[in-house]
This record gives C-alpha cells, structure tokens and sequence, in this order.
C-alpha cells in the first residue's frame, strides 16, 4: 500500500518537515516540543530496536519459547505512546515493546511472558499498561469496556486535563478482521466511549497481504460506525505523535471514539515461528527499509544540530540494555508449580484451594514413593 493523499506526513522519508494542507494543523504539536523531547524519541526508538534485536538472539539460542519483533514498527508506537498522559490506559496487542518500555515496564516482564515463567509479566495497575494479548482482536473489547467505565464514573470529559482520561488500544491490520474488534467499534460508537483505537498496518497478517484482506484503506472503516478516521505515516514518528495526541485530547474531552491507521512495516518476521522470505519479495523489503523510522529522524536531528556524540551515546544505552537483558534472562530460573494457582480468582476460591491441596499430597506421594 502506498501513500495517499488523505495520510498525513510531517516528516519526508529523507527526514525534512513537510509542509502540505495535510500536514498544517499538526505543526504546532510539533513546534511546542522541547530538543529533550525530540531526543527522547530518537532513544527509545534505537534502545528498543537494539532490546529486540538481543531478544531475537535469546530466542535462537533456546532460550525463549517464542519471540515477536518490532523491528520497522518503532516511530509507530514510540509517537503514539508519548502522546498519552499517566491517566490513560494502554491495551496493547503483543508486539508493542516499545510502549511498554515507555509507559516503565520493565522489558524483562516481556521475556518472562515468551519465556513461559510467567502468564503475565506485570500488574496493570502500577502503570495503566495493561497484559500483552495474544488472541487477536479481543482486548479491543476489553479496552471499550475500559473506556464505557470512565465514562461512567466520570473519568473524561470533565474539562481538566490534568485529571480527564482516556483508553488507547494497539492491535494490526491483521486484527482488523476480526469479529471482536467491529463489536468493539459498535460499543465505543454508541456510548461515544473515550477510547482510540491504533492500528498498526505493518502490510501482513502473518503471510497475507493487507490488500487481499482490505480492498480499501483500513482506516476508512471506522466511519461506517460513526467513528472518524484518519490515515498517518507511522514511519514518522512526528506526525504518529502529533496526530495521537490530537485525537487523544478530543477522545478525553467527550468528543467519543477516534481511529488511527498507522501504515508501517514489520521488517522481520511476524514471530520466531515464520520465514518471511516464503511469502514477500525482497523488493518489498528494500522499498521499506528505505524508509526506516530511525534513519529517518536521525538525519532529521542532525540537520538540527545534534552531533556524533548524541548518537554514539544513545547507542551505547542500546547496548547496555541488551547486555542487561541478556543476564536476567539467563537468571530467570523455574517458578514454583504453585503459581499456577495464584490470581485465579480476585478472592481466595474453595476450588482452587482443594486443587492446591490436592498437588501437594500428590507430591508428597511421589517423594515418599522414590
């Protein structure tokens, strides 16, 4: 898929601000970023490129059950995730490493999940970043749901936004065909809910192209639900942050729903468990890495003054995360079969005690048979 003229771009694959009727009424978001900001951008982008990266490694080394990459996607999700605020909550799909970092989970969460130590990685509630979820689609309910709440409890649309919220949902074009995700569309059309809803259109759902999937622009068929719509380069992580936050301060500000297509592109495989070369050509490949949302912003960075330094400065972060990563992974160890337990209900349950006693007794047998 290519750009159309509806996509808004404020920043040129040759990394220069772009100045069109598109672009206009994001500018000033752009304008009102401080240089940390934009620094601030660049690091997390290369840092969780570098996180996944080592990851991929972990996983051919055995030391991962699964992994699943990010890599292309970057400008997408760090724009995105920098225009919410501590109130919102994030739903994310499963390859959203990036946000996560962002929103302070401590990746090594991640790596516990794909590991299989865990059935989670992280309580929800120290940061509004909710559990990765890998059946496709349904955390799009879960997330209007969220969003149906606020409204209720008189969480959003107050007027302040120091303390008005709003519910932000990450899922792909592969997603987009689910069920679950036009369920969730009529819902937060209906009750006007404050949720935005953030498709990444990395062009395939595993091995489908996005336009046997959509013979038109994903983003347009948020309208048939009432729900306006927009298409932005996600490659560009100035105009995926500028037209994240416009649509997150109209959804905190009761204006209902909103829906962004993000077009990027997964430069890797779906997960560990895929071989991209068997379906997409390497002309494909080539065209996108052209348009690599980290070049991109560094040579936009360094036409503002930003010098070798900068760069060699977040690249050694890069590392020293991966060398971080690396090490507690390896650590991880075996958690306890008890855990399984744990969670099940939100109160202690007479059924899961019964089965936590009935484990230990079986146990005991086994050691007293040997």
């Amino acid at each position: 898929m290519s750009y159309t003229a509806a996509t808004v771009q404020l920043l040129s694959p040759e990394g220069k601000l772009v100045e069109s009727d598109a672009s206009a009424e994001y500018l000033p978001y752009i304008e009102a970023l401080s240089d940390d900001q934009l620094r601030d951008f660049h690091r997390h982008m290369v840092v969780i490129r570098r996180f996944d990266q080592e990851a991929t490694n972990l996983q051919r080394q055995g030391q991962l059950g699964l992994w699943v990459p990010s890599m292309g996607q970057e400008a997408a999700q760090v724009g995105s995730a920098f225009a919410s605020r501590p109130q919102d909550h994030i739903f994310p799909s499963y390859r959203e490493h990036a946000v996560a970092r962002i929103r302070g989970i401590d990746l090594i969460g991640i790596m516990g999940l794909l590991r299989g130590t865990t059935h989670g990685g992280w309580n929800p509630a120290d940061s509004n970043f909710h559990l990765y979820t890998l059946v496709l689609g349904s955390h799009t309910l879960h997330a209007t749901g969220r969003a149906m709440a606020m409204t209720l409890d008189g969480a959003t649309g107050t007027g302040d936004p120091e303390t008005d919220a709003a519910v932000m949902v990450y899922f792909g074009d592969g997603a987009s065909s689910q069920g679950d995700v036009s369920e969730a569309l009529v819902f937060a059309a209906s009750y006007q809910s404050p949720v935005v809803f953030f498709l990444q259109n990395n062009h395939w759902a595993i091995s489908v192209p996005v336009e046997i999937q959509s013979r038109s622009p994903l983003y347009l068929r948020s309208s048939g639900f009432g729900i306006p719509g927009i298409q932005v380069d996600g490659n560009d992580v100035l105009a995926s942050f500028a037209v994240t936050k416009h649509n997150l301060d109209a959804a905190r500000g009761g204006d209902g729903p909103r829906f962004i297509e993000a077009l990027t592109y997964r430069m890797g495989a779906h997960t560990s468990s895929d071989d991209p070369t068997k379906y997409r050509l390497d002309s494909e490949v080539d065209y996108w890495l052209a348009r690599d949302p980290i070049a991109r912003f560094e040579t936009y960075l360094r036409s503002r003054g930003e010098t070798d330094a900068f760069f060699a400065d977040v690249a050694a972060e890069g590392e020293d995360l991966a060398a971080d990563i690396r090490k507690r992974t390896l650590a991880l160890g075996t958690p306890p079969v008890s855990t399984m337990f744990d969670h099940v209900y939100s109160e202690p349950h007479p059924l899961i005690e019964a089965q936590q006693l009935w484990l230990a007794e079986y146990e005991a047998s086994l050691e007293n048979d040997g």
